[in-house]
């Protein structure tokens, strides 16, 4: 009774997962607006009613995507960080991931970025959390400079945020319009901008 128990929870969890995979490629091919459930229930061939089993409608399935594509923004950016030692190349490492990275995210992205989402709640959340995240990695990032004094920053948070709102104003023209190695290139030049500004000397 307990090994089936598993079992169903296990194949529940299983039909699930199809559902988000099945949408994710969806979404990412057609977007959110024109992506249907009728579509998201052919592509993971269930019935639509399925669907409606595991979540309650479109929104709920696209929000279960794009959590899981910033889940692996997030683990890239991490693992990207710690193969490096100093914090200015945690820092390049940070940017560099997180540009590359989010041009293959296509459904974080959009929600990231589109305009025409704004009106959702989830995705404002989303958004909200993508945010906070991203603050507190370069918050860390730039707090190890300081104690390893590298850094020289009065007031830690709104550097943080200004480096952050500077990246997301780049996002668009550098990730979908710049080959890697030109990039990488500009990611220097920024980050130089920057180190001249808060190095010590």
């Amino acid at each position: 009774m307990v090994e089936y128990s598993i079992f169903k929870v296990q194949m529940e969890k299983r039909k699930k997962l199809n559902i988000i995979d099945a949408a994710q490629e969806l979404f990412g091919r057609f977007g959110f607006i024109k992506t249907t459930v009728d579509d998201i229930a052919k592509a993971a061939r269930m019935g639509k009613a399925t669907i409606y089993h595991y979540f309650k409608g479109k929104e709920y399935i696209y929000k279960e995507v794009v959590e899981k594509e910033s889940n692996i923004l997030n683990e890239k950016i991490n693992e990207a960080i710690k193969k490096e030692i100093s914090p200015q190349k945690k820092l390049k490492a940070f940017v560099l991931t997180r540009m590359q990275y989010l041009n293959e995210l296509t459904n974080l992205y959009s929600a990231l970025k589109d305009e025409f989402l704004k009106g959702y709640d989830f995705i404002e959340k989303i958004r909200e959390m993508d945010f906070n995240r991203e603050i507190e990695i370069v918050k860390e990032i730039l707090k190890e400079g300081i104690e390893k004094k590298i850094f020289s920053i009065r007031d830690l948070k709104l550097t943080a945020f200004v480096i952050l709102a500077a990246l997301k104003g780049l996002e668009y023209p550098w990730s979908e319009k710049v080959p890697v190695p030109e990039l990488e290139r500009n990611v220097e030049k920024l980050l130089e901008i920057l180190f001249k500004g808060i190095l010590r000397r």
